[in-house]
């Protein structure tokens, strides 16, 4: 038997910045992206490498960002405190849940980078959200 896992169920939460923190799930999202972590490298070859081959050193890891795809609800608090983020300039606290027994949890820090409507006539109202990612983020299962 496979143990592929449905994504149906897996939920993004947004913190309000309390103490203790309480976190609202972010409505109607169709689609998440992301995080799309990466290491930078720096290229250290010299003269006296070995054979000529390329010599490299880790430098910094990159978080990447969050990509949204949301229906859109022109009266939805969730998705509006998106948009007040945004034009806030707030960081604000996230956490992904995934749907399976242990309510896996990754928890980031991020800001709101991009808001696009989408008003078909052919579709539903839609909105694709970015988030970029700031800081370490907590990945369950993963220690550093």
């Amino acid at each position: 038997m496979t143990q592929a896992q449905w994504a149906i169920g897996t939920q993004l939460q947004r913190g309000d910045g309390a103490d203790p923190e309480n976190f609202a799930t972010v409505a109607k999202i169709n689609n998440i992206s992301g995080p799309n972590f990466s290491l930078d490298i720096d290229d250290t070859t010299d003269l006296d490498s070995a054979g000529g081959w390329e010599e490299v050193i880790p430098t910094i890891l990159r978080s990447g960002e969050v990509a949204l795809d949301l229906s859109f609800l022109p009266d939805n608090t969730s998705q509006l405190g998106l948009i007040e983020d945004m034009f806030g300039r707030v960081l604000r606290n996230f956490q992904m849940i995934f749907p399976d027994t242990a309510a896996t949890t990754w928890a980031f820090s991020a800001y709101v980078v991009g808001f696009e409507l989408d008003v078909p006539t052919e579709s539903k109202l839609g909105a694709s959200v970015t988030l970029k990612i700031t800081g370490q983020p907590t990945i369950a299962g993963v220690s550093v």
